[in-house]
């Protein structure tokens, strides 16, 4: 099962190998980063709300955001306004699109307002809560080359970028919000704006071979035959769990 196809990219902004040279960010500062999960799609094409299926025995968002929790401190859930989630833990706060529709970089947009509220959080990494192969080790390293300079920190394979596997600056909330009302969908239209030139990381996938050798961490789960593979890779096997009749979570 490949990666998924990602988005279409532009020209490298900043050198990963250069950011490297500096080394990692000290532990108060790593203490300082977050993480947004959005999990408010429609699953069309799984046929069942990705957020419930059973992964390795507990929900695929849970899952996701427990592995995020290792490495990570706060972490918000973006979900749609009305949609069913899974219980998470007292830590993990819950938030909702306020318009269901407008695409991942309305949940981001939401997400890192919702971080930025605290004031002690400097950025998030972004992802989707259909990657159960999650490594830590992955996340970890990207988060590492966020710097002063740099406002995000985003995979690149050939000419595409992997922008939902991305670390943002929650001070990009507003301008995120604004492509959001000016029509924009897609994540892509903010790590492209003029404002991030030039401090826009961009990491070759193979670069991230050293810390996760499958990329199993660029692996989302679009389809049944998708989510069957991912659970052979961890030796499970199950069926989606039935939604409760109401949403649940911290909101």
């Amino acid at each position: 099962m490949a990666p998924p196809p990602p988005t279409p990219a532009s020209d490298p902004d900043r050198s990963a190998q250069a950011l490297l040279a500096s080394g990692p960010p000290s532990t108060e500062t790593t203490q300082r980063h977050g993480a947004v999960v959005l999990c408010g799609g429609r699953s069309s094409r799984m046929g069942s709300p990705k957020a419930w299926l059973p992964f390795a025995g507990e929900p695929m968002l849970a899952r996701v955001v427990r592995i995020l929790r290792e490495v990570v401190g706060p972490v918000v859930v973006v979900a749609a306004p009305d949609q069913l989630v899974p219980p998470l833990p007292d830590p993990v706060r819950l938030v909702r699109d306020p318009v269901e529709g407008l695409g991942p970089l309305a949940g981001l947009a939401v997400g890192l307002q919702a971080l930025a509220g605290g004031g002690r959080c400097e950025s998030a990494y972004l992802s989707s809560c259909d990657v159960p192969l999650l490594r830590p080790a992955f996340v970890r390293h990207l988060l590492s080359l966020q710097t002063a300079e740099i406002d995000a920190v985003v995979p690149v394979a050939a000419e595409y970028y992997h922008p939902l596997a991305a670390v943002y600056r929650v001070e990009l909330a507003g301008l995120a919000t604004e492509l959001v009302a000016a029509g924009q969908r897609r994540p892509l239209a903010l790590l492209e704006h003029t404002r991030l030139h030039g401090r826009v990381c961009r990491v070759p996938v193979d670069s991230l071979r050293s810390v996760d050798p499958e990329l199993d961490s660029l692996v989302n789960l679009n389809t049944p035959a998708d989510y069957q593979a991912a659970l052979r890779r961890v030796g499970s096997t199950g069926t989606a769990d039935t939604a409760p009749a109401r949403a649940v979570g911290h909101e």
